[in-house]
């Protein structure tokens, strides 16, 4: 029977085989192929710091509640919404996929999925067809590249901006790609890990700065932005001392854009600093949960998906050098426990299926 990878409380990973059904109208089988493990969501909800392990997202409110009297808690929980696999059998009245087709889709680590495709084309990371089989491990980033898209836009960067973009992990390192598409004129990557850092000056970033040099980095990236902040940071490294340093990089009335997905308090966050002294705006920035595109309905998942899609089989943001280590699926529970450990060790882990070599 194909497994199903299942957290039961943090750090208790378990394999539970699940038994295939039938197909319904409307539905595909698909085959796993290739998995990314998230370093933000899942390690969170792994490690039982995310603010889901005690509470709800209540959608109709757009609020956190306390869950209902007498419900479970977040856990058990599947992981997992970076997927790629193959469509090995279709359901009467499918036409967007046919039998063979390789696709990305936002769904658990699992060696199958049945999934409605009707459904899944309308949700937050919709299915897309990929256009090719050659260099599959492009299709690991497509959920992530449309995150940094969603920055990108969120930020509503102008071409001769100078922006810094704040955490390279692969989202920081795929932003970092589109801000240079955008025609910016400076754009400076900061991240703590040199070897980060390195990928990033090879992808583009006229500058790279570690946070932790005792030059303070405001000060730092004003030096190298003709004496002013710059006009956008993005902040997706999801730590508040990140946060932090964009708050002090951006210049006065400059826009901060937080893209991570930050757990807990903020004790690094100082308020009453360059955020309120340079007027600052600051935006959130998120396309799951309901959330709609700052431009909807011009733009919508669908689209930012096949525009991120686009980008990753054209070539012009490149994920060459980011796949550091893959686990088998077998290995699941190794594979988070090894991250867990070792945070900056990997741009980005995979999980392999099948026959793939890991």
């Amino acid at each position: 029977m194909p497994r199903t990878l299942v957290l039961d409380g943090p750090r208790r990973l378990r394999l539970s085989e699940q038994p295939s059904r039938p197909l319904q109208p409307g539905e595909v089988r698909l085959r796993a192929r290739l998995s990314g493990i998230s370093h933000g969501t899942e390690l969170s909800l792994y490690r039982g710091t995310s603010a889901f392990s005690d509470k709800v997202f209540d959608r109709g409110l757009r609020a956190f509640v306390a869950p209902p009297a007498g419900s479970a808690s977040a856990y058990p929980v599947t992981l997992g919404y970076e997927m790629v696999s193959e469509v090995v059998e279709i359901g009467s009245g499918v036409t967007a996929v046919k039998v063979g087709d390789l696709v990305h889709t936002g769904t658990p680590h699992q060696e199958e999925t049945v999934l409605d495709v009707a459904a899944s084309l309308q949700a937050t990371y919709p299915l897309v067809v990929l256009p090719t089989a050659e260099r599959l491990e492009r299709a690991l980033f497509v959920s992530l590249a449309a995150v940094a898209l969603q920055a990108v836009h969120d930020a509503e960067i102008k071409l001769g901006d100078a922006v810094s973009v704040h955490g390279l992990g692969a989202i920081g390192l795929l932003a970092i790609q589109m801000c240079r598409l955008e025609g910016i004129q400076n754009v400076l990557g900061v991240d703590p890990d040199p070897h980060r850092r390195k990928l990033a000056a090879g992808f583009g970033a006229t500058y790279v700065l570690d946070p932790a040099d005792p030059h303070p980095l405001g000060l730092r990236i004003r030096e190298l932005n003709e004496g002013r902040g710059v006009d956008v940071a993005i902040e997706v490294s999801g730590s508040d001392r990140g946060l932090q340093g964009a708050l002090a990089a951006a210049g006065l009335g400059g826009t901060v854009v937080a893209a991570g997905f930050y757990q807990g308090g903020a004790a690094n966050v100082r308020l009453g600093e360059e955020f309120h002294h340079n007027r600052l705006s600051l935006i959130a920035s998120v396309g799951a949960w309901g959330a709609p595109h700052r431009h909807a309905p011009l733009w919508d998942r669908r689209r930012v998906l096949d525009t991120a899609t686009r980008l990753l089989y054209t070539d012009r943001v490149s994920v060459d050098g980011m796949l550091d280590r893959t686990f088998r699926f077998d290995a699941a529970p190794a594979g988070y426990r090894w991250l867990d450990e070792h945070p900056q060790g990997a741009v980005k882990i995979a999980l392999v299926y099948g026959d793939r070599s890991g």
